[in-house]
């Protein structure tokens, strides 16, 4: 998510998008474009709040830890705009800054993730706008999660109005170190020492390696007993770094994930 020094204000936005306009008018139309963003971002954590209770009453484990959601400040746009050259208009902004409500979901284990994100997109009024695969290739600091912009509708009194929602995905384990490398860049204004820069990135792969052990552990109680011989002996002596998305497919095929 997206957390920017405060200081700047709605006036200011407002004096961004329409300079010299009706300053009323101007604050209706603000609240009005934030309202279906709000709109959106509780409509995706509906349907996500959704699949968590069914899992919790239906079914015997649970792959969503926790749902989490914050809508950007008014000052956030503005700093924004200004580092994309977004122009002063709110159909610009709408299609510069995509991240303007957001959707966190944290899991136990990666294939949870896949297996989540999966049902989320599959639903009929879900709009899949792109997708960014930190897990499968990660980010130079060794990030893995998984991005997506999807579009919901929001139906309004003067009918529905499309709206994009940025929705990301992770493992505990990572949710716990995008919490405290974002720490260290906020206190350290971006400038951070290299030997912090470097210690996160080991971090991120210590993370990774701990997912893919818990996941393969996971994966051997439950089905202990019941998987292919071959399959029993690759869970036990893998050593990658990352879970191997051909061999968790193999397993949902068999339906034992």
């Amino acid at each position: 998510m997206d957390d920017t020094p405060r200081g700047l204000d709605l006036g200011r936005l407002i004096e961004q998008v329409e300079p010299g306009g009706d300053l009323h008018q101007v604050r209706q139309d603000f609240t009005r474009f934030m309202m279906r963003y709000r709109f959106g971002m509780d409509e995706v954590v509906t349907k996500l709040s959704i699949l968590r209770d069914e899992y919790a009453h239906l079914h015997e484990e649970n792959p969503i830890e926790n749902i989490s959601s914050r809508l950007k400040r008014p000052e956030s746009i503005v700093e924004k705009m200004s580092r994309k050259g977004t122009e002063p208009s709110f159909d610009s902004i709408e299609k510069t800054i995509t991240d303007i409500a957001g959707v966190r979901v944290t899991c136990s284990f990666v294939s949870d993730v896949r297996r989540v994100f999966d049902q989320l997109c599959s639903q009929a009024d879900v709009t899949v706008v792109d997708v960014r695969d930190y897990i499968q290739t990660p980010k130079p600091n060794g990030y893995r999660s998984l991005h997506a912009l999807l579009e919901v509708p929001v139906f309004l009194t003067d009918g529905p109005a499309p709206v994009v929602v940025e929705v990301q995905m992770r493992t505990i384990a990572m949710d716990f170190w995008a919490s405290t490398e974002h720490k260290i860049f906020y206190k350290y204004r971006d400038d951070v020492p290299p030997s912090l820069l470097e210690g996160l990135k080991e971090a991120a792969e210590s993370a990774a390696v701990l997912d893919t052990r818990m996941e393969q552990l996971h994966t051997q109680m439950r089905t202990v007993g019941q998987l292919p011989p071959e399959i029993e002996d690759e869970l036990r002596h893998s050593e990658a770094l990352v879970p191997d998305e051909t061999f968790l497919r193999r397993l949902h095929q068999m339906g034992e994930v």
